[in-house]
Order: structure tokens, then C-alpha cells, then sequence
């Protein structure tokens, strides 16, 4: 059964290299939707890895998974994956990819979970700091001003979605720049940035041990700020969003000191100013086309011996 080992080798071989290229990628700061969705495609291609071994483990264990899986194939591709010879181990591949797919499953629910719960308490003291007053609708306006000391905006998700800022944020903030703050924060809600903010951290949290998953969630909180810049720098340019960064992050001492959530400010501010060009579109195109046949691997080895057997 060298199909299922084939695949399981595959998905290692992509975990342990695809994070090395990809921290070599010397244009992931110009381009990174594109250096998302490379990302996107890699994890994928190592899960799709994973599933198709578990699969064809199964179906070579057990019989009744063999007749759902290969049901409608040739006896003749049937004999090919050559099921019948493989030993003991067959199952126990199987269970132990099951269980971390359900593993993985049951940490991704546990992830999505605590988001509402954090989105619901951050609601709740929202509507303490800032009860609606009589007669005023629920659901009108999406931004919000909170007395505050301390320069800071926020976008809160949910129905309706709001821009949460704070009035030491108003006065430090000048022409436009309110306005790139805005664009930054509905770049991450129309790009549906909490999703993969959510994957990443349910794959790096459920499977700690696998470096790849952890260099995903790392990089999707860095990339998914970048992509939001330039969100709000092609509508406001890139000057106007480096300043509104800095008036709301200078006083924290963010770029003065080194580490802390906030590290890639510092980065972020002067990617804005140098003002790199993007990559060329036919360039873009084709990593992005490159990207997208990485997970078709895995399923072409897959059919490899069936195609082969019919051919």
C-alpha cells in the first residue's frame, strides 16, 4: 500500500519545506495577499496530504470502507492500489490521522468559541462605557466613540459591524487619517481575516509539535496587518496610514522597545514610507496560479495507479 505511505511522506516532506521557501520569499512584504494565499495553499496541501492517506489507509483495513471508497472503480484499478497486501499498520494509520483530523476539528471549534465569547464580553463592556441612549437604534451607525485617555480604534464584528475608537484617538488623529483607520479595519472585515486568524491559531494550538503550522499562525497575524494597509494606503496613500499608526501607537512605546504584540509596528510604519512597488501583475499571476497547483499534488498522486491501471 504505497499509495497511503506515498501521501503521508508528502504531506511531512511539504510541512518541513514549504515553511523554509517561503520565508525566503523576499517579495512577501510587496505582495502579501499573494503571500497569503501561498500559505493558504501549502497548509492545504499538507491536510489534503493527510486526508487522502487516512482515506486509502482505511480502505485498506477495513472492507466496508474499501466498497464506499472504490465502489464505482474497475476491478482492475482496484488491484492496482494492490489493498490487499498491506499489513497490521493500515488501521493504525488510519485511526491515528482520524483522530487528528478530529483533533483538529475540535480545536477549531474550540477557537471559534472563545472568538464569540471575547466579541461578547468586548459587546457587553462596549454597551457598559457606551449605553444607548433613548430612542436611539440599535443598529445605527458603525462608529463609536468612547471617552479615553489612551489613543486607540478597533474594529468590533458582529451584526452591526462597528469601529470602536476612543476620544484621545480623535484628537491625535488629523485629516484623514480617521478615515485610513477606518479603510485598515474594513479591509480585515470584507477579507474575512478573523478566519484564518481562527485556522491558523486552532492548527498551532491543536498540534504545537508541527512547526508549520505554527510559522501559519505567526505569519497570517503579520501579513493579514500588512494586507490592511494597503487596503487603506490605495485609498488614502501610504503617508497618511503611517502617520495615523504612529499617532495611535507612539505613546505605548512601541517603537522604542523591542518585542510585545505590537513589534511589527515599527515595520509596518517604514514598509509604508519606502513605498516598494508591487510586483508586476503577470508576476503575481503567476504565483498565485503556482500556489493554486500545490494541494492538486497530493490528489494527483492519488490517482496515479488508477489512472495508470485504466491507461
Amino acid at each position: 500500500m504505497w499509495v497511503s505511505l506515498a501521501l503521508l511522506l508528502l504531506g511531512a516532506l511539504t510541512a518541513l519545506t514549504a515553511p523554509r521557501l517561503l520565508a525566503r520569499a523576499d517579495w512577501a512584504e510587496r505582495e502579501p495577499v499573494v503571500a497569503l494565499w501561498m500559505w493558504q495553499c501549502a497548509v492545504a496541501a499538507v491536510l489534503v496530504s493527510f486526508a487522502l492517506s487516512m482515506t486509502f489507509s482505511a480502505a485498506a483495513a477495513w472492507g466496508a470502507v474499501r466498497g464506499q471508497v472504490f465502489a464505482p472503480a474497475p476491478r482492475a484499478v482496484i488491484d492496482a492500489y494492490e489493498l490487499s497486501t498491506s499489513g497490521p499498520w493500515s488501521a493504525v494509520l488510519a485511526v491515528v490521522l482520524a483522530a487528528g483530523g478530529l483533533w483538529s476539528g475540535a480545536m477549531l471549534g474550540r477557537e471559534i468559541g472563545l472568538a464569540r465569547a471575547r466579541r461578547r464580553q468586548r459587546r457587553d463592556d462596549l454597551l457598559v462605557r457606551s449605553p444607548q441612549l433613548p430612542g436611539e437604534e440599535q443598529a445605527g451607525g458603525r462608529l463609536v466613540i468612547l471617552e479615553g485617555e489612551r489613543p486607540d480604534a478597533w474594529w468590533l464584528p458582529g451584526a452591526p459591524p462597528r469601529l470602536v475608537i476612543t476620544t484621545a484617538a480623535l484628537r491625535r488623529l488629523k485629516g484623514r487619517q480617521l478615515d485610513a483607520v477606518l479603510a485598515h479595519e474594513q479591509g480585515h472585515a470584507r477579507a474575512r481575516h478573523d478566519w484564518l486568524l481562527h485556522c491558523s491559531g486552532a492548527l498551532a494550538a491543536g498540534f504545537p509539535g508541527i512547526p508549520v503550522f505554527a510559522a501559519f499562525r505567526e505569519e497570517m497575524h503579520r501579513l493579514v496587518e500588512l494586507a490592511a494597509d494597503d487596503v487603506a494606503s490605495r485609498r488614502f496613500g501610504r503617508l497618511t496610514v503611517a502617520l495615523a499608526l504612529v499617532e495611535l501607537n507612539e505613546e505605548r512605546g512601541v517603537f522604542a522597545a523591542a518585542g510585545g504584540p505590537a513589534a511589527g509596528l515599527p515595520q509596518r510604519v517604514d514598509r509604508l514610507l519606502t513605498a516598494t512597488p508591487r510586483l508586476p501583475a503577470g508576476h503575481r499571476l503567476r504565483l498565485t496560479a503556482t500556489a493554486a497547483l500545490v494541494p492538486v499534488v497530493p490528489v494527483l498522486v492519488a490517482f496515479v495507479p488508477g489512472l495508470a491501471a485504466l491507461g
